[in-house]
């Protein structure tokens, strides 16, 4: 099953565990994880269902590509990690 993991500052506003999911690409994996939490959306997706600019995620250590659709393929050992981008100066 592929898994999918949030950092502690996305935790850090919602709660936020790490789900393992049968999905075939991210969209459907992080519709488990809003299954889960439904707060969650909000701070990972914007208004139009793409991905936040504030959000990166890494699928098997490579930065996704398909920031609207999310169509990124996952294997069945897939590790996805959702980062929030931290700002300060």
């Amino acid at each position: 099953m592929a898994r999918v993991h949030f950092t502690p500052q996305l935790r850090r506003f919602v709660d936020a565990p790490e789900v393992k999911t049968n999905a075939a690409n991210l969209r459907e994996a992080l519709e488990a994880a809003f299954v889960l939490n439904p707060r969650l959306r909000g701070y990972v997706l914007d208004e139009q269902g793409h991905l936040r600019a504030n959000v990166t995620i890494f699928i098997d250590g490579r930065r996704l590509r398909d920031l609207q659709a999310l169509s990124d393929v996952l294997g069945p050992a897939s590790q996805v990690h959702v980062f929030q981008a931290l700002s300060g100066g």
